[in-house]
């Protein structure tokens, strides 16, 4: 069984204590990225991202400070690097090497820039959301870009499981980098919702913290089999069968 969340825009690279590390498997595509990305003005930048002028100065430097090989020494492990709203769930700053261990098996992190990471891959800061239009070689979005790259990649890290089922707790933007027919494993939704005066409701800021909090239910409590999901019920969400089906369970609260 295998976790997917988005990143976030938030980023925290202070310092820290795990020293454990990995380094991303499509570095490489990470880098052809880059190089397009380096050829965009500020202005562009702001335009294409529909971010500040204040922001896309920063990105623009951000990707001109790119730099490999990466080491502890320029970059940080992706899991505690990304802060906001999921990752505020996730309580990674307190985790075990066997919690990291886990997690390391269990989860991966969808990036417009990385492709799939894994919790202790070593990322560089920058901004780069997967429904950007960024023109490339290989078309004009990111989804074209990483065609059938990142479900290849998650097919791979199945290849070993009796019963494989990836748990979505991505948001649509970055699930859609993934090419169902072509994955090998079950795919499951998790979804989050608020009982608001008889009718239930996904609440955006809500869902997300749920979210990480499911993921570090998931890792903290070892999970590997779907109907153990189902015993989730933290900040009052509990499985809610009715609201449910085959394809996507539905916790709620209220």
């Amino acid at each position: 069984m295998i976790i997917v969340i988005s990143p976030s825009k938030t980023l925290d690279f202070s310092s820290n204590a795990f020293n454990t590390h990995t380094l991303p498997r499509q570095l490489e595509q990470s880098q052809g990225l880059i190089n397009t990305a380096k050829q965009l003005s500020t202005e562009e930048l702001s335009s294409l991202m529909k971010i500040s002028e204040k922001l896309s100065q920063l990105n623009w430097q951000r990707y001109r400070d790119f730099n490999l090989p990466f080491s502890l020494s320029n970059a940080k492990q992706a899991l505690l690097a990304f802060k906001g709203d999921v990752y505020g769930g996730i309580d990674s700053d307190n985790y075990t090497k066997e919690d990291f261990d886990f997690a390391q098996q269990h989860l991966r992190i969808l990036s417009g820039l990385y492709g799939a990471l894994r919790p202790l891959d070593l990322i560089q800061a920058y901004r780069l959301e997967m429904g950007t239009r960024l023109q490339n070689k290989h078309g004009k979005n990111l989804y074209e870009f990483w065609d059938n790259q990142v479900t290849e990649l998650l097919s791979d890290d199945f290849s070993d499981s009796q019963n494989p089922t990836l748990i979505n707790l991505a948001s649509t933007e970055y699930f859609k980098v993934i090419k169902p027919k072509l994955l090998n494993a079950r795919i499951l939704t998790l979804a989050f919702k608020e009982n608001k005066s008889g009718s239930y409701k996904t609440i955006g800021i809500h869902a997300k913290r749920a979210r990480g909090l499911m993921t570090n239910y998931i890792i903290k409590n070892r999970l590997t089999e779907p109907e153990q999901v189902k015993t989730f019920d933290l900040e009052n969400y509990i499985f809610n069968t009715s609201l449910s089906s085959e394809k996507e369970w539905v916790f709620s609260r209220g």
